[in-house]
């Protein structure tokens, strides 16, 4: 019997990008913003004029990271202090995970279909604008 996937199209992922993207107009920060699928690869990614050149990575780190262990890296963060249980997971997965604040895995029926990653302003900030990405998904 075939089974189904549960996953972000690239219709969703264009919503959160908008929707990311003017939370940060908002704020009056340059974005970048990464849109990953179920299957933590990347669907889609806007840098807004002027934004970081260091944060591009970051920001699909931060979405790659959310999908990976379908938590905040917020609280991937708190978990990764020494002496934390996770200290040192930022060196696994060819060191590519990112462990502050900016990347959510997107939850839709209780099924987790994606994830967004912000980088380019504080911890704050960057977790502000990928909760608006998300909240774009969720009432759309």
């Amino acid at each position: 019997m075939p089974r189904s996937c549960n996953t972000l199209t690239l219709s969703d992922a264009k919503r959160m990008l908008d929707a990311g993207e003017a939370k940060a107009v908002s704020m009056d920060i340059a974005y970048n913003i990464a849109i990953v699928d179920a299957g933590g690869a990347l669907i889609a990614f806007t840098r807004q004029d002027g934004a970081l050149i260091g944060s591009v990575d970051l920001a699909i780190g931060k979405a790659v990271t959310a999908r990976l262990f379908d938590k905040p890296t917020s609280f991937m963060a708190e978990l990764a202090q020494p002496g934390a249980p996770l200290f040192g997971i930022e060196q696994s997965n060819g060191g590519k995970v990112v462990i502050f604040g900016g990347g959510l895995p997107v939850r839709i029926g209780g099924v987790i279909v994606g994830a967004v990653g912000a980088s380019a302003g504080t911890v704050e900030q960057d977790i502000a604008v990928a909760e608006s990405a998300v909240a774009a998904v969720l009432e759309g």
